[in-house]
């Protein structure tokens, strides 16, 4: 077996419906322009919230893996 390296990266997804969502959408957009995603580890939830006291936007940090070539 080749023993092999991974970068990790932080990304921030926003979803004005969820943080399962925002999360989603963080991984979804790494996947258009890194190959070979790992694992993605929610660091953290939070959420936006508007003037009126209501939210306006769920927030998932995430950390991503994916094989380091080069």
């Amino acid at each position: 077996m080749v023993d092999s390296v991974y970068k990790i990266i932080e990304l921030v997804g926003t979803s004005k419906e969820s943080w399962e969502k925002a999360a989603k959408s963080a991984v979804d957009r790494a996947g258009k322009t890194l190959r070979e995603l790992r694992i993605a580890e929610v660091v953290q939830l939070d959420m936006q919230i508007g003037k009126n006291g209501k939210v306006e936007a769920y927030r998932a940090k995430i950390k991503v893996s994916f094989k380091f070539e080069g």
